[in-house]
């Protein structure tokens, strides 16, 4: 299986085989049910479809039911699509995050915390114009000059400016696997992964 969906815990730390304090993310990585197989032949592509965390039946609609039920499982509230063309795979397979027992490196996919409209200094790291100097007394955080005037006579598409930051689909690489607790479904990763507690979260390995 090339991945699992998770769910944010939060963040703790935990001591290191050499002794280390480290800061780690705790992650509820499945139970993953597969809900659909799709292959060249039916779809065009090779994928798995897993799904993750149970909700109730009334906040679907007949046509998920349906789906689910396909795969003879409670409806559940995220989907994920994964390529794959390995092993035989059919719906209604459970994965858990016993798959990740193995594994030393993981990528997780995240949607990092929204942070509203930002000015050029938290947004890019701006510096400032400078200091309060010749009666700059308001232009510390200002972006600065974003241009020439007479040529091209226009701003550049891309230019860094203030704007909506945060909310955006992040990935993080290689992330160290530090624990692997089976019997609730926990999955301990060295340092931070984007997003909220308990926002969701996919797994590649």
């Amino acid at each position: 299986m090339p991945g699992l969906i998770g769910k944010k815990v939060g963040m703790t730390s935990i001591f290191s085989e050499d002794g280390k304090n480290v800061a780690v993310t705790v992650i509820e990585a499945g139970p993953c049910v597969v809900t659909q197989v799709k292959t060249v032949e039916t779809d065009g592509y090779s994928a798995v479809q897993l799904a993750f965390d149970d909700k109730k039946e009334k906040n679907s609609n007949k046509a998920l039911l349906g789906h689910f039920k396909k795969a003879n499982t409670a409806p559940k509230r995220r989907l994920v699509e994964f390529p794959w063309g390995g092993a035989d795979v059919k719906a209604g397979d459970v994965f858990t995050v016993d798959v990740l027992q193995e594994a030393a490196w993981v990528d997780v996919v995240g949607t990092s915390k929204g942070m509203g409209f930002q000015g050029v200094v938290k947004r890019h790291g701006f510096s400032g114009v400078g200091g309060q100097t010749h009666g700059q007394h308001d232009r510390l955080r200002a972006p600065g000059s974003m241009g020439a005037s007479s040529f091209p006579s226009r701003v550049f598409k891309g230019q860094r400016m203030a704007g909506q930051t945060g909310n955006v689909q992040v990935k993080v690489q290689n992330l160290q696997v530090m624990k692997v607790v089976p019997e609730n479904n926990l999955l301990l990763v060295k340092g931070s992964v984007p997003g909220s507690k308990g926002s969701y979260i996919i797994i590649e390995f």
